[in-house]
């Protein structure tokens, strides 16, 4: 099957009957090392016989783990550096613990009755809990669960995200910011749909109480919010999708600045340079820059915190973003294999690393707990 073949839609298609025995999740043989990785950042990929997480060092190479019969979607690090969760894109059901040195899993957990994981979760309080974004079949509606590590994942207290279709999630500034994507572009339901009913929501993290909840105005009402990123001083930022396909320029990069969003700033002919479609974001680690990819317009856009657009280069089929460990940097990954380091300042962005010849990335990339 070639590359073209395995589209992410495609991928969601071929791996979505998840596997149901949890300890043979992952078959035949590891290939990460038995000594440590020493990874830098974590992802998903399109491998030979399945799909798998993968470990990218500081030199870009990936080794993969171990290949499964499910689209993993998110990989979330443990702070303990140890083990990492990678949870199944919705309308997955089922999220893996696995040892980063070994590739063994360790353990795996499903949604709530009746409902799928989005894709994403959290790790708090050093890695004894975590928090899983998940979804009402029947209704859509959003239910954030919290879980007990040591207790196997038992759900010790669920809330509503206030809002339907939730994707991402993550702590910040003393909330639990969910983004409540409503209509998910590209999908049967999006079809002749204009409106995402989308929403930011603001929750307690220890009640779960709604503190606020933040929408798009009518003149953007078709943008579905999904993508979360956080920096190092408290700067969140979301990334969008949009429904229509009209040609209209429509921000798709947003700061959640208290109870409402403020749109970054970019020419039009940027955002439509995007097609509609940012399928990931991420913050450097000096919280100065923010970068969003879109695969479907095979680029990376970078601006300043405030918003002001800094420039855009060429990434073919590139989605998976992470910052480095160093300031005004990026890590990015491309369906075609590639990983491109980035690097911004004042008067642009350029690619200054390349490595090619790598498996397929899906969405996302993760800086690794150091």
């Amino acid at each position: 099957m070639g590359i073209l073949d395995l589209s992410r839609r495609n991928l969601m298609g071929r791996f979505g009957d998840l596997a149901r025995a949890p300890r043979v999740l992952f078959g035949g043989a590891a290939h990460a090392h038995d000594h440590a990785l020493d990874a830098e950042w974590l992802a998903t990929a399109g491998v030979e016989g399945g799909f798998a997480p993968v470990m990218l060092g500081a030199d870009y190479a990936a080794t993969q783990v171990k290949a499964g019969a499910q689209r993993l979607h998110w990989v979330e690090p443990n702070p303990d550096g140890r083990t990492a969760i990678a949870v199944a894109r919705r309308p997955g059901t089922m999220a893996v613990l696995f040892e980063c040195r070994s590739g063994a899993v360790l353990a795996t957990f499903e949604p709530g009755e009746g409902r799928v994981f989005s894709g994403h979760g959290r790790f708090i309080e050093g890695g004894r809990r975590f928090l899983a974004v998940e979804i009402e079949r029947a209704s859509g509606q959003g239910v954030v669960t919290r879980r007990v590590v040591e207790a196997d994942f038992a759900i010790e207290a669920e809330w509503a995200s206030a809002g339907i279709g939730p994707h991402d999630m993550l702590p910040a500034d003393g909330a639990l910011v969910v983004a409540n994507g409503g209509v998910e572009p590209h999908t049967p339901e999006a079809v002749g749909a204009e409106v995402a009913g989308a929403s930011v929501a603001r929750l307690d993290p220890q009640t779960g109480e709604v503190r606020s909840v933040a929408e798009l105005g009518e003149d953007l009402e078709s943008l579905s919010l999904r993508h979360l990123a956080s920096g190092p001083d408290g700067l969140t930022v979301i990334a969008a999708q949009d429904l229509l396909a009209d040609g209209m320029a429509r921000p798709l990069v947003y700061a959640v600045e208290g109870e409402g969003l403020r749109a970054f700033d970019a020419p039009d002919e940027e955002w439509r340079g995007l097609r509609t479609y940012v399928g990931s974001v991420a913050v450097d680690a000096s919280g100065a820059f923010v970068a969003a990819a879109s695969p479907r317009g095979n680029r990376v856009a970078v601006w300043k915190r405030d918003g002001r657009f800094l420039g855009s280069l060429t990434l073919v089929d590139g989605c998976g973003l992470a910052p480095t460990r160093q300031g005004g940097q990026f890590l990015a990954t491309s369906g075609l294999g590639e990983v491109a380091l980035i690097a911004a300042d004042e008067e642009g962005v350029g690619v200054v690393a390349r490595r090619s010849g790598g498996p397929r990335f899906d969405n996302h990339a993760v800086l690794a707990a150091g």
